[in-house]
This record gives C-alpha cells, structure tokens and sequence, in this order.
C-alpha cells in the first residue's frame, strides 16, 4: 500500500499547478493549450479563436488547472493577466460577437452556445450561480436580454451573461480624459485583468497597443470571488461567431497567481494576417453570384456582362424595337457566338408599387391561405419573379418551413440573407410570419428607395437602409428616401405610404409589425394607415436598433452570405433601378 501512495501522489501533484503557477506565450506556436470548437493556431503563432464560420464558438484553455486557493472554503488568491487581441468584421460598422477571458472549472465550456452567448453559456443555465464562471467579455453586439450597455463594451461576468459592471470600450489618458475604441477596428488591443484577493476587487484595463497600461482601470468590481471560483480552475478564451464573418485573434498572453503578468514583449507578437479586417473591395460593375440552386445544377440565366458584351453595351445600333415594357436588343453570346434577342426592362414607379402588392398578396396567401402556415424565410428582391405582365411574384421556397396553423414553428437555424434578417430570428433561430414580415419590409424600401439593404461601401452612418430612411422619417422629410430615379413620376402618396410601411413591417419589436394580411389592406387603401407616432416610429418615438438585426448574426447555412450584397441582371436590378 505504501509503495503504491508513493506511485499515485507525483501523478496527483501534475495534474494541478502550484499557487503561484505563471506562464507568457509572445505567440502561441509552442503554447500549452487545449483547443476546442474553431480554434486553432495560425502557422505564425497567432491564437485564432473563431474564423469566417458563422454560428460558431472557439475555446482556448491553459491546458493545466490552477490552484485559485488552498482549499474549497478559504479565500482566493490574487491573480494578474495581460493579453493582446484583434477582433476583424467583415464589414465596416458591423460586428459579432466578441471573446471573453474566462475562469471556468472545466477546460471548454461543454453545452454553450454561440452568438450572444459568447460560448461560454445557454438559454438554461445562463445565470446559475452553480455555474462557478467569471468572465471579462469584449462585447461588440448589444443583448438587450443581457442588458448590454451598447454594442462595444467591456463586462464582467459572473455565472451569466448579465454583466456585474461594464464600460464603454475604451481607455483614460493620463490626463483623465476618457478616450473612445472602437473593439472590431481590428486593430491590436491589450487588456490587463488584475484581482487582489486581499481588497476583493477586480480591476480591468483596456489600451490600443504603444500607449501602454493606463494608470486608471476602465472599470472595477468590489466583489469577493471566493464563493464563485473553485479550488481549482482552468483559464482561458471563449469566442463566438453570429453570422457576419468576423475572426477573433490573440496575439499573446501573460498569466499569473499571486503577482503581476510578466510583461509581454509587443515587437515579439504574431502579425495579423493582411487583410484581417476584411475590408469589402468595391463591387465591380459587373460582379454577380449564381443562387444556390444554380452551382448545383449550372447557371440558367446569363450574367448582365456578358449580355452588355453581346448587345455592345446595349448601344442604339443594336436595338430591334421597343415597347411598353422596355427596349430590345440584338446580341452575339461571345463563347458560343449565338445570336439572340435581350430585353431590357425599365420599371417605372407603378410598376414597382405592383409588383409589391402581388409580392405581398403571396405572402399573405403562404402565412393564411394555404392548409398550413408556409414561412418563406428568404424574401428579397433577388427572389421575386415577374411575369409576362410584370406581376410580382415570390420564388425560392428552397428555405422554405410549414406548420399546422394555430401551432408554433420548430425552427431553430437561422438562414436567410444579411438585412432582411429580423434580430427576434438571430437571437433564437426562430423564423415566425413576423420575421417574412420583416423582411417584406426590407424588401418594400428596397424598392422604394433603390438601395441595397446594406451599402458596403458607403458612409457608416448610411449604410443601413431601414436606419437611413428612419433617419428621413425622424427629419419630417421622409419623401427625400425615395429613389431619385423616379423623377416627378410616382404617386407620392403610394410612395409615401411603402416607405412608412416598409419601417412599420421592419420595427424591432415582432409585436409592433403588422400582419400580411394588415399590409395588404394598406396597399390596397381598405384602410387607413395609422399615424406612426402611436407605434413608436414617430419623430421622437423609438429609435431604430436596426445595427442588431444585421451584426447579431445575417445567417446563411444554404443561403450565400454575399447575396445581400450581390449584384445580378434579374428582377433584384429591375426593381432597384430605373434605367438598367
């Protein structure tokens, strides 16, 4: 018995570090870690917690557990941490979701969600005090289930994703004066977590890199740790992905129990990767995508290119004739060198107040006319079909889900295409009739103003539509929205009453928007429209969180992310334009 007591105690002592553990990684390429989820380390030693996979969580862990204090019932030790991290969205002013360091008693966080969840916890038990997790999340979506301050802070977690104290993302100077960051710049950002056992307070610190540690912390917690932390701990990162391609690095890391985190050595660390941010080159004049059916079984439609080649750019000396519903051209296909015949549509206001209305009279038949509910769960402008007599209609029901009426949908993935995504939808992967109802309200400004749900190269501030026509709306001068193709031609009260109803079907709260059956009575004048101030959307009503519907996950499992942003020669370009 004796010998054996001597073979099991050294195995006992490796599998717990001592009290006054420490470890620095300037790079992680030989770093003791436990990877799980999207995390992997990037041949030049940056930790990369999550890539452009949406949906998803990344977990690294010091592979060994730490002795926090002497025993399950004494006090917590003091412990120090620095760390250097870079968070890249795929587009400017949008993001998701954000890392957290965290003390966890296992090794990963097993169970967790992604998204709003950061990884680190789920619908049930987020909150539980049995949870024994302390977190410091760098937040770039705003929860408002989580209370969230906004959508680019600091927290402190303990046990749940409420946080105990948070801060807007940023730093003081020497001087005290507060100086903003901004956490998806994608630029290098390092964060000091200090906690002195002995004061019960934990103090965290934020800096872009070449300033140094600022002599004030950005927030403070009085909080003793000891009922929440464990005699022994695992600590590490937890990062999660919503649906917008953001990838979340660590450049280095520095821990230590009872002292200060070595240093780390700046000019040592793992370059980002160029091109980290994913800045969204300009879109090409003719750039498109083919609809996922397409890449299956081939293109069976011709790329706008290659129609403006054959037709020589669609100059006078081709045109054969014209009409009612547009000109057309003879061409030469350049590969196969077949002649045809192309039809260039021009869509004049009452044509697109058509195709809306037949656009939504579909819906309504889909969410009440058929035996059961169908929810469309993809409608866009690039989804609807005309006919020969330019009547709208919806197509694309590859996303498409039925349930029995008088019952609740069983969805639980979110799919669908970045801005017409209601924020109900990406939080708990639900599609409803509200959330085609949301999305037949990005759809009716879309037309009405001839704009893309998302600019991706404009100014942050516009460059989402539904926040850019409030903006007009909340102005007293909403008409200025439409698109300026249009002219003097268009009925301004029709035009007037898409553009206010397209907000109304977009508002954030489900509750507020009307139903398909209430939208199509708009739009044929059954009955009147009601006055937007009493449903919040007045000039001094609600304002528009719109930014959560897009950052908190534009979902695209079978629907290709860029089609949001793609640019096609079908009904989506007839729709937007006036002249193409």
């Amino acid at each position: 018995m004796f010998t054996k007591l001597l073979i099991l105690l050294p195995l006992l002592g490796s599998l717990v570090v001592s009290q006054n553990t420490s470890f620095t990684y300037n790079g992680f390429t030989s770093a003791n870690l436990s990877l799980d989820g999207l995390a992997m380390i990037t041949s030049n030693g940056l930790l990369r917690l999550t890539n452009d996979t949406k949906q998803q969580q990344g977990h690294a862990f010091y592979t060994t557990p730490i002795s926090f204090k002497n025993s399950l019932n004494d006090t917590a030790f003091s412990f120090s941490t620095t760390f250097v991290f870079a968070i890249a969205s795929g587009y400017p002013t949008l993001r998701g979701h954000g890392i957290a360091f965290v003390i966890s008693p296992t090794r990963g966080r097993p169970g967790a969600l992604p998204s709003t969840y950061l990884g680190l916890f789920n619908e049930t038990n987020n909150g539980n005090a049995t949870n024994h997790v302390v977190a410091v999340e760098l937040d770039t979506i705003q929860s408002p289930e989580f209370k969230d301050i906004n959508d680019n802070h600091v927290g402190v977690d303990i046990n749940g994703m409420v946080s105990e104290n948070s801060s807007l993302a940023g730093y003081y100077a020497d001087s005290g004066a507060f100086m903003n960051l901004t956490l998806i710049s994608g630029n290098p950002m390092q964060v000091w977590v200090e906690y002195d056992g002995v004061k019960k307070q934990l103090n965290v610190t934020l800096a872009p890199i070449g300033v140094g540690k600022p002599k004030f912390p950005l927030l403070s917690l009085s909080r003793d740790l000891s009922p929440i932390i464990n005699k022994t701990m695992y600590v590490g990162f937890s990062s999660a992905t919503g649906s917008l391609l953001t990838s979340h690095y660590i450049l280095g890391w520095s821990f230590k129990m009872n002292g200060k985190a070595q240093e780390l050595a700046l000019s040592q660390l793992p370059k980002l990767p160029r091109g980290a941010a994913y800045v969204i080159k300009r879109k090409r004049k003719f750039a498109e995508l083919l609809e996922d059916w397409e890449v299956d079984y081939g293109p069976h439609r011709f790329k706008y290119k290659d129609l403006y080649i054959a037709t020589k750019g669609f100059r006078d000396k081709e045109l054969l004739g014209s009409g009612g519903f547009g000109r057309v051209y003879k061409g030469v296909l350049a590969t196969s060198k077949i002649e045809i015949a192309v039809k260039k549509v021009t869509l004049s206001w009452s044509q697109r107040f058509q195709v809306i209305k037949g656009v939504a009279s579909g819906l309504l038949y889909l969410h009440e006319g058929w035996d059961q509910v169908v929810i469309h769960r993809d409608v866009k402008a690039s989804n609807v079909l005309l006919d020969g007599e330019l009547n709208g209609r919806l197509g694309d029901f590859g996303l498409a889900r039925l349930y029995d009426h008088g019952t609740d949908p069983q969805t639980t993935h979110v799919v669908g295409t970045l801005g017409y995504l209601a924020p109900e939808h990406t939080r708990s992967g639900k599609a409803t009739t509200s959330t085609d109802v949301y999305a037949f309200g990005a759809f009716m400004l879309e037309v009405a103003c001839g704009r893309r749900p998302i600019q991706a190269n404009g100014p942050s501030e516009d460059s989402i539509l539904v926040d850019w026509v409030f903006s007009h709306l909340s102005r007293g001068e909403i008409m200025e929205a439409r698109d300026p193709n249009y002219g003097t031609n268009y009925v301004a009260e029709e035009l007037e009453l898409v553009l206010k109803l397209g907000l109304m079907c977009s508002h954030t709260e489900a509750a507020a928007r009307p139903s398909m059956r209430q939208v199509v009575q708009y739009l044929e004048g059954d009955v009147p429209f009601p006055d937007l101030s009493s449903l919040g959307l007045g000039s001094t009503g609600l304002t528009f969180g719109h930014r959560e519907g897009f950052d908190d996950f534009f979902m695209t499992y079978s629907s290709s992310m860029n089609k949001g942003f793609s640019h096609s020669s079908s009904v989506a370009d007839s729709l937007l334009s006036g002249g193409r």
